[in-house]
Order: C-alpha cells, then sequence, then structure tokens
C-alpha cells in the first residue's frame, strides 16, 4: 500500500508530500491543475522512461520518492527481488523508493536508501501498484498483449511452452542448415575446410598471444632491463655501499646499544628481517638478470608468431579463444555434413520429439485459457452490469496445430469481443464507438482480472472457477473478496466520456475495489468523487511570478465545496452546494 509520496522539483510542483490511506483516495481539481502529474510520478518509482523534460525550471534535478507498506502476502515476494539484487530489506516491512532525474539526462534509483537501478523497480512495481492510464484501452494492445491479459488471469505458466518452442526451432534450423542445395553446400564445405586448416596450421594455444606479448617486451628490451636488474642487486646485495651492508653495520650499532639498553632488542630483530628481505630481493633480480639473452633471431621469431595469430584473430576473433571456438565450430559443422544422412535422421527424430512435447504442452495450456475464458466472461460481464450497461461480453480464442502458426506463447490467439446493446451483434472491442462505454468496460475489464486474481489465490482456474463464479456473481451488490491482500491500483480519469447514472455505477465499482485494494483515482466527475474514503484537491497557483501545484487533503466543509465547484464550475451556488452536500451523504 502507497502511504507517502513525495516530489521535489517535478514539473510545476516545487515541494509536495502527499500521504495516502487504505481505501478509495480521490483526487480533484480544475482542468490543467495538474492531477495527472502525481500519476506520472508514481509510475517513475515503478519504472516507467524518465525524461529531463520534467524537471522544474531552475533546477538542476527532479526527486520522486514513495513509502510502501508492504503486507505480509507480498513481503516474501518482495524480499526475494531485494536479495536478488543485493539489496537489504527494512526493519519494520516498509519499502523506500527514490528516483532522481537529473538535467544531464543521467538519474539514479535509490532502494531502501541503497543504490538501485531502473531494473530493480521494474521487478518490484508488480507488488506495488498497477497503473490504468485514461488512455489506455485493448485496441493498443498488440496479439501477444491480449493473450498475455487472458494468462495473467488464468496464472498461465508460459515458460516451459517456451522452451520447448525453443528448442523445436533450434532443431529445425540446424535441418534446414543440413538441408540446403547442394551446391550451396559444396560451397560451404570449401569455405568451412579451408577456414578450419588455416586455423589447425597455425596451431593456436589459449592465452598464448598474452604470453608471448610479455616475452616480447622483455626480448626487445634485453639491454635495458639486464642493465637495470644488475644495478639493482648491486645496489641492494653486492656493492660495498649496498643496503646489505648498510644495514649489517646499523645491526652492529644497535647490537651495541641493546646491551645498556634491552628496549632495542625489538630494533635489531627489525634490522634483521628487513636484511634478509633485502638480500631476498637482491638474489631474485640476479636470477632474473641471470636469464635474459638478447637474441635479435628468437625476438623475430616472437613477433612472427604473435602476426600469425594476429591474423587469425582479425578474421575469427576477436580474443585468441574466440578462434578456437570458431575452429571447433566449423569442425562440427563438416561433420554434420559429412555424416548428413545419419545426422539428419537424429535432428529429425530430435525434432519430433520436441514438437511432440510442445504440442503436448501447447494443448493443455489451451484448455486452461479455455476454462479461464468462460469465467472470465461471466465476471467481467457482471461487472459491466454493475456499471449501468447491458451487454454481452465474448473472448474468442482460435487456435491452430500448425507448425505455421506455433509461438512461444503457444498456439493461440485472443479476440476479445462485446455487443454493448441488446440485439446487437458482437464486434470486436476495439471497434466499440462510445468512449464512455469503452471506459467501463475497461473498467470492468481491469476490475475482474484483479478480483480473479485475488480469488485464484493460487489455485487452478479448472478447479475452483464454478465456486468463484458463484461467490462473485451471485451477490452483484458488493461481492465479499476472497483474498484480503491489498495492492495500490490507480486509475488516471479511467471515467473519461460517462456521466449521470453511469458515473454513479462507477462510483460504486470503485467503491467495492477499494475494499480489498488501495484505490487511487484521478476524477473530474462529483458523481464519483462522493465515494471517497479520503478526497484530495490539487491546486494550481500563481505566486511571485512562478506557478504552483499543491496537493492537500480536505473533508468536511472543504470537501463540500469542491464538489460543488464540480458540479456548478466557478461559481457556486447554495444549490449546488446543497447538492454537493446530500450527494457525500448518500454516498459516503
Amino acid at each position: 500500500m502507497l502511504v507517502e509520496l513525495r516530489l521535489e522539483n517535478y514539473a510545476v510542483i516545487d515541494n509536495a508530500a502527499v500521504e495516502f490511506a487504505s481505501g478509495l483516495n480521490l483526487l480533484t481539481g480544475e482542468t490543467g491543475a495538474g492531477k495527472s502529474i502525481l500519476i506520472d510520478a508514481l509510475a517513475l518509482l515503478l519504472g516507467e522512461k524518465a525524461s529531463s523534460d520534467v524537471i522544474r525550471t531552475g533546477a538542476d534535478r527532479a526527486v520522486v520518492s514513495a513509502v510502501f507498506e508492504c503486507e505480509d502476502s507480498a513481503t516474501d515476494s518482495i524480499d526475494t527481488v531485494l536479495e536478488r539484487n543485493g539489496l537489504d530489506q527494512s526493519d519494520d516491512g516498509s519499502l523506500i523508493v527514490r528516483r532522481e532525474i537529473a538535467s544531464g539526462g543521467k538519474g539514479r534509483v535509490f532502494v531502501n536508501n541503497q543504490p538501485a537501478t531502473v531494473a530493480v523497480l521494474r521487478q518490484l512495481a508488480p507488488y506495488l501498484a498497477v497503473i490504468h492510464a485514461q488512455n489506455e484501452s485493448i485496441l493498443a494492445f498488440d496479439a501477444p498483449a491480449r493473450l498475455g491479459l487472458l494468462d495473467g488471469f488464468a496464472q498461465s505458466e508460459i515458460a516451459p511452452i517456451s522452451s520447448a518452442y525453443n528448442l523445436w526451432k533450434e532443431i529445425s534450423a540446424r535441418i534446414e542448415g543440413l538441408q540446403q542445395d547442394e551446391q550451396d553446400r559444396l560451397r560451404l564445405v570449401d569455405l568451412w575446410t579451408f577456414q578450419k586448416r588455416e586455423i589447425e596450421e597455425t596451431k593456436p594455444q589459449l592465452g598464448e598471444d598474452e604470453q608471448l606479448e610479455t616475452e616480447k617486451r622483455v626480448l626487445a628490451n634485453a639491454e635495458k632491463i639486464y642493465n637495470a636488474a644488475m644495478q639493482a642487486f648491486d645496489l641492494l646485495y653486492e656493492g660495498d655501499a649496498s643496503t646489505s651492508a648498510s644495514l649489517r653495520s646499523a645491526q652492529k650499532q644497535i647490537e651495541e646499544l641493546a646491551r645498556y639498553e634491552p628496549k632495542f632488542q625489538e630494533a635489531l630483530a627489525a634490522l634483521e628481517t628487513a636484511r634478509i628481505s633485502v638480500e631476498d630481493v637482491g638474489a631474485t633480480v640476479r636470477d632474473y638478470a641471470g636469464g635474459i639473452h638478447a637474441s635479435p633471431e628468437h625476438l623475430a621469431s616472437v613477433e612472427d608468431r604473435l602476426a600469425s595469430l594476429d591474423r587469425l584473430k582479425r578474421k575469427y576473433g576477436p580474443a585468441l579463444d574466440d578462434v578456437i571456438k570458431f575452429r571447433e565450430d566449423v569442425a562440427r559443422k563438416l561433420s554434420e555434413i559429412e555424416n548428413k544422412d545419419e545426422i539428419l535422421r537424429e535432428l529429425k527424430a530430435e525434432q519430433a520429439n520436441a514438437a511432440a512435447t510442445y504440442l503436448r504442452g501447447a494443448r493443455i495450456l489451451s484448455k486452461k485459457r479455455q476454462e479461464a475464458t468462460r469465467v472470465l466472461e461471466k465476471l467481467v460481464e457482471a461487472e459491466i452490469g454493475d456499471l449501468a450497461m447491458r451487454s454481452e461480453f465474448r473472448i474468442e480464442i482460435s487456435s491452430s496445430q500448425e507448425e505455421g502458426n506455433w509461438t512461444p506463447a503457444g498456439i493461440d490467439q485472443v479476440v476479445y469481443m462485446i455487443a454493448t446493446n441488446p440485439g446487437e451483434p458482437l464486434r470486436q472491442l476495439e471497434h466499440v464507438a462510445s468512449g464512455g462505454e469503452l471506459s467501463r468496460v475497461m473498467l470492468a475489464l481491469k476490475v475482474s482480472l484483479e478480483s480473479g486474481k485475488q480469488q485464484a489465490n493460487g489455485k487452478e482456474i479448472g478447479t475452483t472457477g464454478k465456486a468463484t463464479l458463484k461467490s462473485r456473481v451471485g451477490n452483484s451488490d458488493h461481492p465479499r473478496p476472497l483474498a484480503s491482500r491489498q495492492r495500490t491500483m490507480v486509475f488516471d480519469e479511467i471515467d473519461t466520456g460517462i456521466g449521470g447514472r453511469a458515473a454513479e455505477a462507477v462510483g460504486k465499482k470503485l467503491k467495492s475495489l477499494a475494499r480489498s485494494n488501495q484505490v487511487l483515482c484521478v476524477t473530474h466527475l462529483p458523481q464519483i468523487a462522493t465515494f471517497a474514503d479520503h478526497h484530495y484537491v490539487i491546486e494550481k497557483k500563481e505566486r511571485n511570478g512562478r506557478t504552483r501545484t499543491t496537493i492537500r487533503p480536505i473533508v468536511g466543509e472543504e470537501r463540500t465545496e469542491e464538489v460543488a465547484r464540480m458540479l456548478s464550475g466557478a461559481k457556486l451556488t447554495d444549490t449546488s452546494r446543497k447538492h454537493a452536500e446530500q450527494m457525500i451523504k448518500s454516498n459516503g
């Protein structure tokens, strides 16, 4: 549940903080006051793409932060995300997210005051909130997205189907490669044979180039390295004024001091250790110098070998291990070509097994979708009925087991159909003409999906569908949710294009939804505003030549005044005030 949202230098807001509560939180204000700014800011905390355009003029960065109160049912999932990304949980079970958008285009993300990434926000988002924007509609969904919506309701497991499809696709690609035209095959055999022979003749070894580069540097600077090593040996050990000789002389003097003052025994031991270390280093550089032999012939040999390896890396690299892997890959391809018939038989057997595995899983998934479809259709129809519409809603699934129609998500295609008036034929949802009708259908669909997920509570749709329908549709006034987990649901002017009785029905539906979820809703309709458990007004004012937007909660007479403004406009009347007071009393 969203407890607090803070904005700093965001759009026309210089600094604002708003505390939300459980139930239905409604945000109202005059057109252009910036009601949707809060929703856009919250979307950033859920991982939406950021733009420096949101930074308030004159500021160098915008900051958006929020505190979420995580219930036990969601805490485990959130903790898993945090642990996977190396982030600590908070002691009180809350989650603090903050996002900074800088004017230079770069931004920062923090989770529980620890540096994080936008990817982490996206992983956390499903457990925190879901936003339904005012322009969102099924027509914006492509075919995979429409299918994904149904799978979300059905709790479908897509990963096994996707893995089976990818395996089948990979095997099919290998078979296709072996079945190329004979002329192309012979051309490839010649090329692969040449490449394999070229690499094998050079016989590259893993890490050989790095070793040779080091050897080349030593050979090219042999005299300089030898002189430096021998001078170091002389200074450390060999010369009359060497460090070792100086330390020995100092030891003798300290030994004399230690005869009279015992505390110098420790200093004497330290000098002995230093002298041994110096002599060890001297011996090391002496031995190293002894192994250096300036050999122009050997240097030329190393350079020639490096040149050969560089040619291979340019052609098959960029690194030497890439060259070796390339040779192994080419050798495998040649082996497949040489044993084409036998390998084709093996691959086709593997392909048949992969196809059977895929189809078996896809059919099971398709059946589950069909079962979920029947449940979802009735849920949506019941919700639409609560929203003052008599509509018939259907989900059509077309399945094809032909290979050309296989996808990583199965063998189904989904279309949402609706008839918004009795006697009319079913049409695709995106062809519904009325914006108000579309808004209500979208609300009904979203409410059905959310309530269906809660009611499923981890169970299979096929085994709980009837019981779910009975509890959901049997009491159409205010059905009691089967799961109590709170989640923040945000509706940004989803009431666009409706009014009157339909608006009141939407208000009732939002109120019902808010019994099991925290609901935030931006609205311009007084009929909906009167259902609020918590009412916030967003105002835009000019001060010192700058426009500022503020957000504050309103209660009592202030709330009555705001609803009256929504009813009658800028000029308030006693009639609008009385009407507003009566509506609040009826719907509160």
